[in-house]
């Protein structure tokens, strides 16, 4: 079937999707809506069967639904309506939510159904982000399938939406105005938990901190300590704990809200205001636990990004957890395991370019821990989604595996990097020479499965992220017991020895580092725009063509320029 993916952006949903409906052996094009023009000139090319929009802000236009088969996958269960829904069912503390696939007519979210799930909602209050990325994408790319397979079936009708019906359990709910985000820091934690977890990501919750009005992002429960609501109590490796009317929460980022301002760890975005601040404990990006044979570190950095600190920090645990007595060293990542270095943090800093470049070298010591650590095997666990140097640093274990849901992305190509971590020795060790050229230049998402077949990850494990996490950990118990431990650590060192020999990994480094330079300093393919047009959320102005196969298939090589207009 030919499927045209209509999105407002690539995301990790709309890539799930693609990859869900090219295995299915469906013939899959992608079209960002840039404008009304664009996305009915792509069907027009397309000629699709069926139209699928995974993330769609935008209204689908009349031209489409009228003439297509376009089904909408929302983030509510069914009779949800409204562009907010995730936020209000955080905010209401709703026990259960879902996802629905629904017929695009001309009144929003109100078409026949195609299908639906349900999923129960966690007690504590979870972040937007985690939801849409969690419960919500698994529902979704299920009713990606699901729809895909009923389109095929010429008996299938979808349901038409009927508030009577005892499965119709949402509403109609208004967009959330600027004034539901907004919260003091007299309300109890719970609150402000809730209101600003349900913003995170964006656009965050609106308050007022240290006198600078804020947007507030990555929140946690803090200490019960007394103190006056909205007084900094301390600070822990980039984060603020903030006294509340009940308690305190930890505050991981803020944007302050003022012209070119970007989010950034609270106590960078408070500079001076928070610096003679104490450091205190109960707050940590990075853990080491350990029991007989398994050392573990893991470290969660929100969003994945990785500043200069982080990867210092990052560093020096690995390098302590190599140092002690176990035999297997599991580098666990977070809800994203890592999207390599912080552009956010490099786009703020007076000197972007040295920073860029100080915080590729810091990474850089991150991948060279692992890949010195010859004392014991290394897994890598990904339970969540990498790209860029996030892949290539969870490339130097012995052992890589990944949740069945991920999504990894090895390439440097759309930020106009030739990227280091040490991928150029990495990477072909995995996959060999031709199929690395191909995933770095061809741009392209990897699913977990194809992962597993092209040799760059060992194992994919299905599961929640908590079961994920444990199924890797009695891995690694195993390996830690397994009766040939000593042959598998001998020949990790005699494989580290050979490739030594051959060439040294210090060649690689200056290697890459000699291609970055270019890229950072000269800026020779666009690095500096590509870097402010991600951190400052830039609308995209076309379609890369790698994605859009719809062209391709009709012999077009590029927007009409009625389309490129409105771009």
């Amino acid at each position: 079937m030919r499927i045209l993916l209509l999105c407002s952006s690539f995301n990790g949903l709309t890539q799930r999707s693609w990859l869900e409906l090219r295995r299915a052996g469906h013939d899959v094009s992608v079209e960002l809506a840039v404008s009304e023009e664009a996305m009915v000139e792509a069907a027009e090319l397309a000629k699709p069967d069926l139209i699928i929009c995974p993330f769609l802000k935008e209204r689908v236009p009349d031209a489409l639904w009228r003439t297509h088969r376009t089904v909408i996958i929302h983030p509510g269960p069914p009779g949800d309506r409204g562009p907010s829904s995730l936020d209000w069912a955080i905010v209401d503390g709703e026990p259960e939510w879902g996802v629905t696939a629904l017929q695009a007519v001309e009144e929003m979210d109100a078409g026949p159904i195609w299908g639906y799930r349900l999923f129960p909602m966690p007690a504590e209050p979870p972040r937007k982000s985690s939801l849409y990325n969690g419960p919500v994408a698994d529902a979704a790319v299920e009713l990606v399938a699901e729809v895909a397979a009923k389109a095929g079936d010429a008996s299938f009708m979808p349901v038409p939406l009927d508030y009577r019906s005892p499965e119709v359990r949402g509403r109609l709910r208004r967009a959330m105005r600027h004034a539901d985000r907004e919260f003091s820091w007299a309300e109890s934690s719970e609150q402000i938990l809730r209101r600003v977890r349900a913003a995170d990501g964006s656009p965050g919750g609106r308050t007022v901190l240290g006198e600078l009005p804020v947007r507030v992002f990555d929140v946690y429960r803090g200490p019960d300590l007394p103190g006056t609501p909205g007084a900094v109590a301390a600070r822990r490796e980039g984060a603020v704990l903030v006294h509340t009317g009940d308690g305190t929460v930890w505050v991981g980022h803020l944007r302050v809200e003022r012209e070119g301002a970007v989010k950034l760890p609270a106590a960078m975005a408070l500079g001076e205001l928070v610096a003679g601040l104490p450091e205190r404990p109960g707050y940590s990006e990075i853990t080491y636990d350990r029991s007989v044979g398994v050392g573990v570190v893991s470290f969660d950095f929100y969003n994945g990004a990785m500043s200069s600190e982080q990867c210092r920090r990052l560093a020096s645990a690995l390098r302590y957890a190599a140092a002690q007595d176990t035999r297997v060293l599991v580098v666990r990542g977070g809800e994203v395991f890592s999207n390599g270095i912080h552009l956010n943090v490099i786009e703020a800093s007076p000197q972007p370019e040295l920073e860029a470049w100080t915080n590729i070298n810091a990474i850089n010591a991150v991948c060279r821990e692992i890949l010195d650590c010859t004392g014991q095997l290394v897994v890598t666990s990904m339970a969540g989604n990498a790209g860029a140097g996030g892949v290539m640093m969870g490339l130097g274990a012995d052992r890589v595996i990944v949740r069945d849901s991920v999504v990894l992305n090895p390439h440097y190509r759309t930020m106009g990097l030739f990227g280091s971590e040490y991928w150029t020795y990495v990477l072909p060790r995995r996959v060999g020479a031709e199929q690395a050229w191909r995933l770095t230049q061809e741009a392209l998402p990897i699913g977990a499965a194809q992962a597993v077949e092209l040799g760059l990850a060992d194992k994919a494990v299905a599961g929640s992220r908590m079961e994920f996490e444990r199924r890797v950990l009695e891995f690694a118990e195993r390996l830690a017991a397994d009766p040939g431990y000593d042959r598998l650590l001998a020949a990790r060192r005699q494989a580290r020895e050979a490739d030594e020999r051959r060439k040294p990994l210090d060649a690689y480094r200056a290697e890459e580092l000699a291609e970055m330079s270019r890229d950072m300093f000269d800026d020779r393919n666009g690095f500096r725009q590509a870097r402010r047009a991600f951190v400052h959320k830039a609308r995209a102005q076309a379609t890369p063509e790698h994605l859009a196969r719809h062209r391709e298939w009709s012999g077009a090589s590029a927007p009409s320029v009625a389309a490129a207009s409105h771009m």
